[in-house]
């Protein structure tokens, strides 16, 4: 089976596909409800946002300064177009694993002509 068309490499590992579905549900989010809403460290958590920001997937905003400096990030339009291909091509891959009715029915339907 080859690799359905949308399927991206850059998200697909675990951590970067929680962070591109947790912001796929909004507009912008804090650095700290990524973070503790994943269960990363202020670390992990920097290294994959650098690593989708380098892809142009995700646009990163730094506000104020100090102790109250905030860091924000949300998917660029890129970023959700790459995250709807990817969810379409995951879809694809367990549909064409998953056995249709008739595959399911028809070793009970042998049995039962047999049984004529």
């Amino acid at each position: 089976m080859s690799t359905p068309t949308g399927f991206d490499e850059l998200i697909h590992p675990s951590t970067r596909l929680s962070i591109v579905a947790m912001l796929f549900a909004t507009e912008w989010a804090d650095f700290p409800f990524i973070r503790d809403g994943l269960s990363l460290s202020d670390s992990a958590l920097s290294k994959q946002l650098h690593t989708l920001e380098e892809a142009e997937y995700l646009e990163i905003r730094k506000e104020g300064g100090g102790r109250k400096r905030r860091t924000k990030v949300r998917l660029t339009a890129r970023g959700r177009t790459a995250f709807e291909g990817h969810v379409a091509a995951l879809r694809a891959i367990v549909e064409g694993a998953v056995p249709t009715v008739a595959q399911l029915t028809a070793p009970e339907q042998q049995h039962a002509e047999a049984s004529r």
